[in-house]
């Protein structure tokens, strides 16, 4: 359990630790799970969960389980959304450096959401629209969101969300995603090279964030994203997915 900072109030950190302790257990646990993990008494956690579900930040269950409310959800919605308007400029530097266009997106339930985005300056480009929710599976940016996940959690994404062929690249087997995830976990990046649309290619990082999921990318014309290009995209990527990190991480601190 985190410790109160000082000035802080104990209720108000005590409800957070119960929405944490649920968030990591996949969103939804029993009371006496929701104790084990946040460590504190019962009925302390009964009097907290009461007035979180009254409040539509968490739900009761008919099984008398606890999961995450939809109150949250357009708080998050609205966090990502800032956010990804102070991401501007980082997004402007890597289509400064790489003349494609740049993309932030998070995973908001089973899909991608974007949101954020610079384009490119060619008039040939790819465009993304903004709080649009899109599959995973098909995209780098999908990857490299779903790399951050346990391959069980990301099996039940897939089995909830679908995996449709978008093209004849697109990868329509769990277990071939699987073991492509794998390899951007230990690389540190993801591509999709005309699995949503065919002559398009995307590379992606996952911002390594402690505080939230997401991934930066940058999207163009196979002919234009070449291996030159790519050689370069990467650690660019890199770089600016640490910086989103930073700022992220520092402004929950």
């Amino acid at each position: 359990m985190a410790q109160s900072k000082p000035g802080g109030v104990q209720s108000v950190t005590r409800a957070l630790d119960i929405l944490e302790a649920i968030d990591a257990a996949g969103g939804e646990q029993a009371l006496i799970e929701i104790a084990a993990a946040s460590g504190l008494p019962t009925p302390t956690i009964h009097r907290l969960v009461r007035t979180l579900v009254d409040r539509g930040y968490l739900r009761q269950l008919p099984d008398r389980r606890y999961a995450l409310g939809s109150r949250l959800i357009p708080l998050g919605s609205s966090a990502l959304t800032a956010f990804g308007s102070r991401s501007t400029p980082e997004l402007r530097r890597l289509v400064g450096e790489l003349g494609e266009t740049a993309n932030l997106a998070t995973l908001d339930g089973d899909q991608v959401v974007y949101v954020g985005q610079v384009p490119s300056p060619h008039a040939m480009r790819m465009f993304t629209d903004l709080g649009r929710h899109v599959h995973a599976h098909p995209r780098a940016t999908g990857k490299a969101l779903l790399s951050q996940l346990s391959d069980d959690q990301v099996r039940a994404v897939l089995r909830r969300a679908g995996m449709p062929a978008f093209t004849s690249r697109t990868i329509t087997s769990p277990e071939e995603l699987l073991a492509q995830l794998a390899v951007v976990r230990e690389r540190g990046w993801a591509v999709d090279e005309g699995e949503l649309e065919d002559g398009v290619v995307c590379l992606a990082v996952p911002v390594p964030s402690t505080t939230a999921l997401l991934a930066v990318s940058i999207s163009g014309p196979a002919v234009r994203v070449d291996e030159r290009v790519r050689a370069r995209a990467v650690p660019l990527l890199a770089q600016v997915a640490a910086d989103l990190a930073t700022q992220l991480d520092v402004a929950s601190a």
